[in-house]
């Protein structure tokens, strides 16, 4: 009888256990915001457009947006939060000072959505919404984006040092940082597509340009040189994918397979090892990368802080 009563109990707790991670898994929906806010996604879309619209280079700092903020903490905006007595803001960081950028954009959608639903909107969700539409509107995939995500009221400079990948990283380390999070190896690589967009600042590619050898292309090597001198000029700027930096498009890949990756992290990913086969695959099938990059996208937009419990009304600052 004891047996079969603490049986019971066991299979009850189980039971509960269960179910309560289908409950955590499940409050992140498409239609969140259906009822309380019908209008979200369209308001928050029309701001994003207007901003990238103004400055196309806008595109890729949001979709870096959404990663680096879900990488430290969960999706849960900490990296909007600004230094406080109760906060260490991310955006001092290493990855994110002077190079991190989209704060205001995503704010001034927060305002708009404000206007319409006061303290309905997160300003996580608004994140992963403003990440799908800058993706959309240069000519890269869509995915449905899943919401119902909460904002947190700390933030950790010291985690977004130690787990956002590094330009130096190698490929076991950046397989290791991705798997620490539940994204795979492909995953990892579709994410690092995102790269067709964007710049990079001198100081993050100067060792491979100047002394990385066979595993840069000499002719691109040169090219990169002319902005990015030896010593000095440190922020100079160059597009990531040298032949349509402004397009969302597979060309990041066929820039690998040329010795063309502008920063170690990218190059590192057709260097021989285990993911030259996915850079392969990417490169030759456009639609192959752009449904697995909006697959983990949408993966890596249900990476969750537990301890997040409010929307913030101003996206810089805790309630």
């Amino acid at each position: 009888m004891a047996s079969s009563a603490v049986g019971k109990t066991f299979l009850f707790t189980i039971l509960v256990l269960l179910l309560s991670s289908a409950c955590c898994h499940a409050q992140l929906t498409s239609t969140f915001y259906e009822t309380s806010c019908p209008n979200a996604l369209t308001t928050i879309r029309t701001s994003i457009r207007n901003a990238i619209a103004k400055e196309r280079r806008m595109s890729a700092s949001l979709i870096r947006l959404h990663f680096h903020d879900c990488f430290v903490q969960g999706c849960d905006a900490s990296i909007l939060l600004d230094e406080a007595p109760s906060v260490e803001s991310e955006q001092s960081a290493l990855p994110n000072k002077d190079s991190a950028r989209g704060y205001n954009v995503i704010q001034t959608a927060k305002t708009e959505v404000e206007k319409i639903c006061p303290g309905v909107v997160s300003c996580a969700d608004i994140i992963a919404v403003a990440a799908r539409d800058a993706s959309a509107y240069v000519g890269g995939p869509s995915w449905t984006v899943l919401l119902g995500r909460k904002d947190s009221t700390t933030a950790s400079r010291s985690l977004a040092e130690s787990e956002l990948p590094s330009f130096k990283d190698g490929l076991d380390r950046l397989i290791s940082r991705f798997q620490t999070k539940g994204l795979s190896p492909r995953d990892m690589v579709a994410l690092s597509g995102a790269h067709t967009l964007g710049q990079a600042q001198c100081f993050t590619f100067r060792d491979r340009i100047y002394t990385n050898g066979s595993h840069i292309d000499a002719g691109f090597a040169s090219t990169r040189r002319r902005a990015c001198p030896t010593t000095g000029g440190d922020g100079n700027l160059a597009a990531l994918d040298l032949v349509t930096p402004n397009s969302f498009d597979n060309n990041y890949f066929k820039n690998l397979i040329q010795k063309d990756g502008l920063l170690e992290s990218d190059q590192i990913l057709f260097s021989g090892g285990s993911t030259d086969s996915i850079v392969s695959d990417y490169s030759r099938s456009p639609s192959t990368f752009s449904s697995d990059f909006g697959t983990a996208m949408i993966k890596m937009g249900n990476l969750l802080n537990p301890n997040a419990d409010q929307i913030r009304k101003i996206c810089s600052a805790v309630n």
